[in-house]
């Protein structure tokens, strides 16, 4: 499934589909921001490590 800046997905960890940078959201209600390293907007949320 893919995110966008602004999505509010919940907590996780989402990887930039351009740069591969990986942005950790800590709450609910925080927002995507755009990538800091490239500034594209699309990201896919990765699986929780154990």
């Amino acid at each position: 499934m893919e995110f966008k800046t602004g999505d509010q997905p919940g907590e996780g960890r989402y990887r930039c589909e351009n740069c591969g940078y990986i942005v950790r959201i800590t709450s609910d209600t925080e927002k995507l921001p755009a990538c800091p390293n490239c500034g594209h907007h699309e990201f896919e949320k990765l699986e929780e490590e154990n």
